[in-house]
């Protein structure tokens, strides 16, 4: 994934994290290790996962008075189900709590 200039306008707060969407310009995927990714996912006509690049990501959140470590950092590509759709410069960003990252692709 090429980098694009990172947005310095938003800092996620508490557990979330801003993520670039990935644009869907091939139809399979394969990742480093052989995995392949169905053009299905990051498809905004279905309910599966989308995948991006976390460009921001919040402090974490606090439980029991102790701040949690984020599961992600940025310029990790993750597969997520659901965030707060952001278009910042003609560019598609999703706002997402940490909770609904599904995983990160390596």
């Amino acid at each position: 994934m090429s980098k694009k200039k990172e947005t310095t306008s938003i800092k996620p707060l508490a557990d979330r994290v801003l993520v670039r969407e990935e644009t869907n310009d091939n139809k399979e995927r394969k990742t480093d290790s052989g995995i392949i990714i169905p053009e299905s996912v990051g498809d905004k006509d279905t309910h599966g996962a989308t995948r991006g690049e976390v460009v921001a990501v919040g402090e974490g959140r606090r439980e029991d008075g102790e701040l949690q470590p984020m599961p992600v950092e940025v310029g990790d590509t993750v597969l997520f189900s659901w965030g707060d759709k952001l278009i910042i410069d003609d560019v598609d960003y999703q706002l997402v709590e940490a909770g609904n990252i599904l995983a990160v692709v390596q």
